[in-house]
């Protein structure tokens, strides 16, 4: 399953090969609160079929039906990109849907030749991250190498976006909790990959849009070798396969390195990587274990949004400190036969 950004450009794309004209909309900027954040991406054709969104709907539904009134030209008069603000006094914002005091800023992009998309999307499914420059008066659009995400930025001659590859999560293991996980990842527009060298693991292993890898795990990463949007977590429990995934995906440019185990088991498995396959301090930092974030999850669905949400978080730059990881939640836990609610204390 592809992300939203790139089911978004291929739906442009393919509608302007048809002859559709085709606006692509970017959210730009923002002030106060709004629905979607900038960078958000619409595609909208011209007989007003929509994939993507800017808002919670009602500036969706002004302009689709501005365009099915007058089609591109009624929001692009000149054809070339347009910027336009939604919000700006208190009738607006109550009319569009947005909170108080919102404001939405787009660009709206005719989408021909001139709009790179098919480049576009070629560098993101070759995983190279884009920075994407459009000439507000012609249309132009100039790409060139860049980081994966940024906020965009938009002055009065161009429109600089940032788009890299799709999310990846990598799990080894195909198990029950292997699979909660990948439902969730797969809802969530990542790419995932099971790998799992046990055949009688693999046989039972059912889930469209999963790619299952028979391979030794080290020779897996090796060969995928993880970039800044790739995720990987350990849940076999078994050191002989967990490791050898560790140990090199720790040293490569994963944002997320995480593996399943009790407190006591995560600390030798550190003590291991660092005595045995000599793994440096620094690397062992990066390596979250117990993976997840505490709910209090008992079942493997649970645990399987516990680890989940925590990918969410590292990926989008949520500081470590602010969720609770599952070791310090665990060591927060009444003893058994304790009472959850302890007496006030004074201080000074």
């Amino acid at each position: 399953m592809e992300d939203l950004d790139t089911q978004v450009l291929r739906a442009a794309s393919g509608w302007q090969a048809q002859g559709l004209p085709v606006l692509l909309v970017t959210v730009a900027r923002t002030w106060g609160s709004s629905p979607r954040p900038p960078g958000s991406l619409m595609a909208i054709n011209g007989q007003g079929d929509t994939v993507g969104s800017v808002s919670g709907g009602c500036i969706e539904d002004d302009l689709i039906e501005r365009i099915r009134a007058g089609g591109v030209p009624a929001v692009c008069a000149s054809g070339a990109p347009a910027v336009l603000r939604y919000g700006i006094s208190a009738d607006e914002a109550h009319r569009f849907g947005l909170p108080c005091g919102g404001t939405v800023e787009l660009v709206l992009e005719p989408v021909s030749a001139r709009s790179r998309l098919q480049e576009l999307l070629l560098a993101c499914q070759q995983r190279h991250s884009s920075e994407r420059c459009l000439d507000l008066q012609t249309g132009q659009v100039d790409l060139r190498s860049g980081r994966c995400d940024g906020v965009p930025r938009l002055t009065d001659a161009q429109l600089i976006t940032y788009l890299g590859p799709q999310a990846r999560l990598i799990l080894i293991g195909a198990g029950d909790l292997s699979h909660f996980m990948s439902q969730m990842a797969l809802g969530l527009g990542f790419e995932v990959i099971v790998c799992d060298p046990r055949e009688e693991q693999r046989a039972s292993w059912k889930l469209e849009g999963v790619q299952l890898s028979h391979e030794m795990p080290d020779d897996l990463i090796l060969r995928l070798q993880p970039d800044t949007r790739t995720a990987l977590v350990a849940l076999t429990h078994d050191p002989k396969l967990d490791d050898l995934a560790l140990i090199d995906a720790l040293q490569s440019e994963a944002f997320y390195v995480g593996a399943i185990g009790s407190r006591r088991h995560s600390e030798l498995r550190r003590e291991r990587l660092r005595t045995h396959f000599n793994l440096s301090q620094a690397d062992l930092q990066r390596l979250r274990g117990p993976a997840g974030l505490y709910i209090g999850s008992k079942t493997p669905a649970e645990i399987a949004l516990s680890i989940m949400a925590e990918v969410v978080a590292v990926k989008n730059g949520v500081p470590v400190r602010e969720p609770v990881p599952v070791a310090t939640g665990k060591s927060r836990q009444p003893q058994p036969g304790a009472s959850a609610f302890t007496a006030p204390t004074c201080g000074v």
